[in-house]
């Protein structure tokens, strides 16, 4: 399209109320054909296929015609002929919800187990991120073709939690063809009782040993007595089933799991069994940060009987106790897509360089954390300051031309998601901007088109998708983008007033919220800062706002004064730690305090070993945005780890601790 063309586009959608100043508002002003599709919304969800019949005709040539047709087939997938399935998919073709249908479609497929229309119809699938589907055609290719997929379908039946019928059934029949063993089957039994999930668990059994699969729920629910009765374990099946007690019984009891395989069961099982359970052990024993864990971990007589969470724990419990080598490694046995995360990259560099014995060593060290370093993560940026530099704004891509906003502006995709989400259906409208800017799909983005997507959820004040969007530039960083600062005046003012880092604040709000004015959490945290009703109500009394009602917390303002307020509550009460108190905002006052309880370490080494993976990633991203953010307001150059310092006990045997701190 030459811009010429464009630019006549951009003036028929600025007279529609598409684009202009005042889109937003016009977006929002009701309509009829709006309230349709909000209506359509609701039958969607209650399942009620004729009211979305009914309703279906009065959304032709709105601009989210295609969602209310989805919702309408979708709910008569299960019975709709093929013929109007297909239909469905020409008319919305190059669409995300052509492709959300085939999805769904794919999966019933795969279900009633008509392979060859599914082989037909999966090379069209544009997305590829359902596991299910995926597994669906793994299946078909080792029937087809007799191709070994053994290892892909093993990583993706392994990463979910609970059973599907997907991958249990592609194990099932790579099983039967001899493409993965017994020792694998029971590898999936040990992840799902560690992981709390008997029924995969039994699932896999099944598959192996169908006669013992009962068992497995007598397992979980009271490991030691089961153990107890079954003294002697002669078969291979029975060996796995007491694994899978010890795994079970760790969960609670780290230290009696550890007791009982030393004097019971350790002569009893394989090698590869007795180094998975003494990894288990460990890592449940690492996950209550008990000191002993590092010696659970030097039970494993071979790293590579381990899986890479094993592995991982590993690394935290050896972190906790200073041993070096065995970061090391640890991390050297890891997969080879796991040894590219920046975490064991950094901290795989950090092992050599404290165990180096040549200047080989050092100089691997230096080219891990060359390989690293850069402003746009916690581990990227303290391996920037482990080559001596400090974290500083990076160059500012070249402006975007008139012609590639005009692009992002036109795009139907993201059209449609900008007005979904500004009518109020954001997942909805969040899922179509993620799959028309995802690189997998066809005209998928280059760093430039995702730069100008990003520029126009910007303009929207959509800062959600502006950030998530430019977040994901490989080469271009646009800082004004990934982290903007909207309500400036009220935040610096606020930050101020109480005597708060400002980039503190931000570096919350855009990890709380994504600046969502309207964010609300499944436990019911509310606005900008994601305050609690309960603490809103407390930090309200703390602060002097005695006319504070809940109804209240959905307010910018107040939002932030309260949630500023709680913030700075906290941090005094963590004697100026911003880890400590970043744990504390995300987890609670209560378990940060007693996660700080042990030896002093360093902060990066501490919040490694927080055992929420939520609020592990949590602190190291607030601190890392918070680092970004102070780069930005007083440009100059900025510490990262100045702002982690160290952990440990409370400084003050005598400092009082704010027990009401909610």
């Amino acid at each position: 399209m030459k811009f010429t063309q464009i630019l006549t586009l951009v003036g028929a959608l600025a007279m529609t109320g598409l684009w202009g100043p005042h889109a937003h508002a016009q977006v929002q002003s009701p309509n009829k054909a709006d309230d349709v599709i909000l209506e359509m919304q609701q039958a969607f969800k209650k399942g009620d296929k004729n009211r979305l019949s009914t309703l279906l005709p009065q959304t032709r040539g709105h601009v989210l015609e295609p969602l209310a047709a989805y919702w309408e087939m979708r709910t008569r997938l299960d019975s709709a002929p093929e013929s109007e399935i297909r239909g469905f998919l020409s008319s919305y073709a190059g669409s995300y919800y052509e492709d959300r249908l085939r999805n769904d479609w794919l999966l019933q497929l795969g279900k009633r187990r008509d392979w060859a229309t599914f082989t037909a119809e999966y090379p069209r699938y544009r997305m590829r991120d359902d596991r299910e589907v995926r597994c669906y055609a793994l299946a078909t290719e080792a029937m087809n073709s007799k191709a070994n997929v053994a290892e892909e379908a093993k990583r993706l039946w392994y990463a979910l939690r609970e059973a599907d019928d997907g991958c249990t059934y592609v194990a099932e029949h790579l099983h039967s063809g001899k493409q993965i063993n017994g020792l694998d089957l029971w590898r999936k039994a040990r992840l799902a009782m560690d992981a709390n999930r008997p029924r995969p668990a039994k699932a896999a059994v099944d598959i192996e040993a169908p006669r013992l699969s009962e068992q497995v729920a007598l397992i979980h629910a009271d490991p030691e007595q089961y153990l107890d009765k079954r003294i002697i374990a002669i078969t291979r099946s029975r060996k796995e089933l007491a694994v899978l007690a010890l795994i079970r019984l760790a969960a609670n009891q780290p230290d009696k799991a550890a007791e009982l395989l030393e004097k019971r069961w350790s002569i009893q099982l394989s090698a590869e069994e007795r180094n998975w359970t003494w990894g288990v052990i460990g890592k449940q024993a690492a996950w209550k940060l008990q000191d002993n864990a590092a010696s659970y971990f030097a039970k494993v007589q071979k790293d590579s009987d381990l899986n890479d969470e094993l592995l991982g724990w590993k690394v935290r419990a050896a972190l906790r106790m200073g041993q070096w080598r065995q970061v090391l490694s640890a991390t050297q046995a890891m997969s080879p897509e796991s040894q590219k995360d920046p975490a064991w990259v950094y901290w795989r560099a950090r092992a050599l360089t404290a165990t180096a014995q040549d200047n080989a060593q050092k100089l691997e060290a230096q080219s891990l954390l060359r390989s690293i370093a850069s402003v746009r993560g916690f581990y990227e940026q303290l391996a920037l300051e482990e080559l001596g530099q400090s974290i500083t704004l990076p160059e500012r891509p070249l402006a975007l031309t008139p012609q590639e906003k005009a692009a992002a502006l036109i795009n139907p995709g993201l059209q449609r998601a900008m007005y979904a989400i500004q009518m109020g259906l954001r997942p909805e409208g969040n899922r179509e901007w993620n799959y028309s800017t995802n690189l997998h799909t066809p005209g998928g983005m280059n760093d430039r088109e995702l730069l100008a997507a990003a520029d126009l959820a910007c303009q929207r004040q959509v800062w959600d998708r502006c950030i998530n969007t430019s977040d994901r530039t490989k080469d271009a960083i646009d800082f004004d983008q990934r982290f903007p600062m909207p309500l400036r005046e009220i935040v610096v003012r606020r930050a101020g007033d109480i005597k708060l880092d400002p980039a503190y604040v931000y570096g919350l709000i855009r990890q709380e919220s994504r600046f969502v004015m309207d964010a609300r959490s499944h436990v019911g945290a509310s606005g900008l800062m994601q305050v609690m009703p309960a603490t809103a109500k407390w930090t309200a009394k703390k602060i002097g706002m005695t006319q504070f009602t809940p109804d209240q917390i959905t307010d910018r303002e107040v939002n932030v004064a309260i949630g500023t307020g709680y913030l700075k509550l906290v941090l005094d009460d963590f004697e100026g730690s911003m880890p400590l108190a970043t744990a504390a905002y995300n987890a609670g006052p209560s378990r940060s305090r007693n996660w700080r309880n042990g030896p002093v370490l360093e902060a990066a080494i501490w919040a490694e070993n927080i055992p929420f993976q939520e609020t592990r990633d949590y602190v190291k991203k607030v601190l890392s945005n918070t680092t970004n953010y102070a780069a930005i307001l007083t440009r100059q150059p900025q510490s990262l780890k100045a702002r982690l310092g160290s952990i440990g006990p409370r400084n003050s045997p005598v400092a009082e601790v704010n027990k009401d701190l909610p």
